[in-house]
């Protein structure tokens, strides 16, 4: 049975332990994507997660190499565009079936940033069927995602 997650907080390691949960199912021989959220455009990063395709494959739909809040409004309008997309190429895969696993990385930001409403990645967790499975990461948790999560992590810099 499928598991949906949150991981969040101002600690690092969200992103990779997502990416953990993602390489545990490629190698049980599920199919897993990974949408990456307002992240910026790391050519190192990029060129190493793309040697894991094509068990975890890897999606990014942000046009912009720089992070969303240096861009000027009308770049952060297309941009928006662009997120939306990605959110919807989301649903669409669940809805088909085609991955048992999708990992939307930094998701919560998109709230955050007034992209999305809660609504939104809600109706995401709700497509698919009880199998798959759906990892959101990010800084901060949104109290309207809790009844629809299994699973709540909270990452924090202790010391």
């Amino acid at each position: 049975m499928g598991k949906k997650i949150i991981y969040y907080g101002s600690g690092k390691g969200k992103s990779m332990a997502a990416l953990g949960f993602a390489v545990q199912y490629a190698g049980l021989g599920e199919s897993v994507d990974v949408i990456q959220c307002l992240k910026t455009k790391n050519i190192n990063e990029t060129n190493f997660l793309q040697r894991l395709e094509p068990e975890i494959k890897m999606f990014r739909f942000e046009k912009s190499e720089c992070s969303f809040e240096d861009l000027s409004q009308e770049e952060k309008q297309e941009e928006k565009i662009n997120i939306k997309n990605g959110l919807n190429f989301a649903k669409k895969v669940l809805c088909t079936g085609e991955c048992t696993m999708l990992v939307l990385d930094e998701a919560l930001g998109l709230i955050d940033e007034g992209i999305v409403d809660a609504e939104e990645i809600i109706d995401i967790l709700q497509a698919g069927n009880e199998d798959t499975s759906v990892i959101i990461t990010g800084r901060n948790m949104c109290e309207k995602l809790r009844d629809y999560v299994d699973e709540i992590y909270r990452i924090d810099v202790e010391k």
